[in-house]
């Protein structure tokens, strides 16, 4: 079975996604995290109102643990072991599962009507201020971040993986993890933050239509139509401020047969996003829909990059 490098990352990325979904992320000592709270203090120590800065920042942050993968994957025999690693890098840099659980207690706390534990619980998934959100609103949050984050969590590492394997897995998170860090506009990084988010824009283009793509194959596990998710992506994709956010969740909206976008608030901060979408507006019960949706894109995403693993090889 294991006969080359492009065999091995491919069934590596197959049972790495099949880890993400029966093995929880760990409360404490996860890789992602462990590798933000190092980028967070190289940020508190080099932090400067300038781009150049903030190109530095960027570098050293994604260019150190993608040459530290390059290297485990040089002296890395060829066999199962490889395959191994490349499962356990996958299960660490995937998120399907924490995302589907986070809606899933949010659909809950709904459910039990307790919008102040709904509101916080919100924080794990979006930036924005929740104090005013009520059940509509958190439903539309929610729906939102599972569309963003079927992206940014699933469908752009299992490709970069396919693509680069070892490395690219461990490049693509470093570098969305950055721009979740300092890529948000705010005085802070407007300038620091402008590489990151730009390096995020360029690694995250293709995949975010991947990612429509496969919604559309996916929506009839929601009731939606191929068509419809493809006509009001064509419609709607680019009005988001976000190159890429908006594919996804235009997608989603087009499965959902729902509306997306409205008034967001940050930090104080008014933001009017465009309106995706068809329909009604989202509310409690599409919560559920968006996780099958999501479940769905994730299995079609693992065996497109199985595929494109094997024929990379090739």
């Amino acid at each position: 079975m294991f006969t080359g490098a492009g065999r091995e990352v491919a069934w590596g990325l197959l049972g790495g996604t099949v880890l993400d979904c029966v093995i929880p992320d760990p409360r404490t000592g996860h890789p992602v995290a462990a590798f933000g709270r190092a980028a967070g203090l190289v940020e508190r120590r080099t932090w400067t109102d300038s781009r150049a800065r903030g190109v530095a920042f960027t570098i050293v942050c994604v260019g150190a643990p993608v040459a530290l993968a390059a290297c485990a994957d040089s002296v890395l025999p060829r066999g199962p072991a490889r395959a191994l690693v490349v499962a356990a890098a996958t299960w660490a840099v995937l998120g399907s599962r924490s995302l589907r659980a986070e809606a899933s207690a949010l659909d809950i706390l709904l459910a039990d009507a307790d919008l102040p534990a709904a509101r916080l619980r919100l924080r794990n998934l979006v930036g924005r201020d929740p104090a005013g959100l009520d059940e509509a609103g958190i439903a539309r949050a929610a729906v939102e971040s599972v569309a963003e984050n079927t992206c940014d969590a699933v469908v752009a590492p299992l490709l970069w993986g396919a693509v680069a394997g070892l490395p690219g897995l461990v490049g693509y998170r470093a570098v969305n993890t950055l721009d979740a860090m300092v890529g948000h506009h705010s005085p802070r990084y407007e300038r620091f933050g402008w590489a990151s988010a730009r390096l995020d824009d360029g690694a995250s283009y293709l995949p975010a239509r991947v990612t429509a793509m496969l919604v559309a194959v996916a929506a009839p596990t929601v009731g939606g139509r191929p068509r419809t998710v493809l006509r009001i992506v064509r419609r709607d994709g680019r009005r988001h401020p976000s190159p890429n956010s908006g594919m996804s969740e235009a997608a989603f909206a087009g499965a959902l047969g729902r509306r997306l976008g409205g008034r967001n608030v940050y930090g104080g901060r008014v933001e009017e996003r465009p309106v995706l979408g068809d329909g009604p507006s989202v509310d409690v019960s599409d919560l559920s829909r968006a996780q099958r949706l999501c479940a769905a894109v994730s299995g079609g995403a693992a065996v497109a990059a199985f595929a494109l693993a094997l024929r990379g090889r090739r």
